[in-house]
């Protein structure tokens, strides 16, 4: 049988720098771009955002649903948006990270991944 693809190929920086656009379009503050190829065994490139609160850490993930959907962008899953202070979303080989500010600090994601090339967003 064969099946039509339902999302659109392109490569993970090239979607990454989509996504970081659909997060500043929604006042997503403090936008990091890391390409943890060959580091991770997950992913290939993790973004974290910082949100105003949980209200706005759930509009922010929610949006990148829609934005994805409307451009046949491959979603795998979500977690944590009942909460809304950690609310993580995964679109295969981009892994993105809503946290409200304290969390962010606190899981320090970005230390993590401290060996990772940053990409560069300009927004």
């Amino acid at each position: 049988m064969n099946r039509k693809k339902t999302h659109v190929e392109m490569p993970a920086e090239e979607k990454a720098l989509l996504v970081a656009g659909w997060l500043d379009a929604k006042q997503g503050e403090d936008i990091v771009i890391m390409d943890v190829t060959g580091l991770s065994s997950v992913t290939d490139i993790t973004i974290v955002v910082s949100a105003r609160g949980a209200k706005h850490a759930k509009a922010l993930a929610e949006n990148i649903l829609d934005q994805a959907a409307e451009n046949n962008v491959e979603f795998l899953t979500m977690e944590g948006h009942k909460t809304g202070e950690w609310v993580l979303v995964d679109l295969n080989d981009v892994l993105i990270h809503v946290f409200q500010t304290e969390l962010r600090e606190f899981y320090n994601i970005e230390g993590m991944w401290s060996e990772a090339r940053r990409i560069e967003f300009a927004n």
